[in-house]
């Protein structure tokens, strides 16, 4: 896809979604340049939500009046990537996404900033580089409890190092189910189990034992914060099991 069909695309799509839910959106911007991501390699940014920028002057505007800039530098980076990338598929998400951006901002929600910022998190995860160990708690709350971070399910328990020392086997729900595994040989300040083969297709699935500071724990940390010690444990198949109705 060129840059005309791109933006010839962009306005087509922006046109065919209902006014009630792009009103306020006062323009859709195309930009030939790629917004890299400043730390993280071959990510880019598609999209953003210009909020309230055309209420600047205004002290109380009647109605947040936003823009959306599209970079079809970042796309064709993508593209140039993925021999299988969707360019329509993209442009709609990245439209949907940008406009959903505005629509919370005016109702005063930052549920889709704490989405983003999960998701950018759990991609440093997968990169091998530092990230915040309680990322998924921003990721979307699931029905049977934990969280979904871009395809990925994070199920968390707490416990207190000498709780860890004394357990066996950990029993937890994981995604709706009960799941029994070994006990690692190490907690850390965060540990991630990340259950091999619990879900078929892609996306992974991880327990993650989070260690509760007792008092002097937490009052040496206001003195001495150092980075939590972070653990990553993968958990074949033949080594955790479902734990059914009867206990067995």
């Amino acid at each position: 896809m060129n840059f005309a069909q791109f933006e010839r695309r962009a306005h087509e799509i922006f046109d065919g979604i209902p006014p009630e839910y792009r009103g306020g959106i006062e323009y859709v911007a195309v930009s030939e340049e790629a917004l890299p991501h400043p730390e993280l390699p071959e990510v880019y940014t598609l999209g953003e939500c210009a909020t309230g920028e055309l209420d600047l002057g205004f002290e109380v505007p009647e109605e947040v009046r936003s823009g959306v800039h599209l970079y079809f530098g970042s796309f064709q980076a993508l593209a140039e990537q993925d021999p299988d990338f969707d360019w329509e598929g993209e442009l709609y998400e990245t439209l949907t996404h940008e406009i959903r951006h505005h629509r919370e901002s005016t109702a005063g929600e930052d549920a889709l900033e704490d989405f983003d910022y999960a998701a950018d998190e759990n991609f440093k995860r997968r990169e091998g580089v530092a990230y915040d160990p309680l990322f998924y708690r921003a990721g979307e709350p699931l029905d049977d409890g934990g969280w979904e971070v871009d395809g990925d399910v994070f199920a968390e328990i707490t416990l207190t190092a000498g709780q860890f020392d004394r357990l066996k086997e950990i029993e937890a729900d994981v995604a709706g189910r009960r799941v029994s595994l070994p006990r690692p040989e190490r907690m850390g300040d965060v540990c991630f189990l990340f259950l091999e083969g619990f879900r078929d297709g892609p996306g992974e699935t991880a327990l993650v034992l989070v260690r509760r500071l007792g008092t002097m724990e937490s009052i040496r940390g206001l003195f001495h914060r150092e980075a939590p010690e972070v653990l990553e444990w993968s958990v074949e198949p033949q080594d955790w099991h479902l734990v059914d109705d009867d206990g067995d």
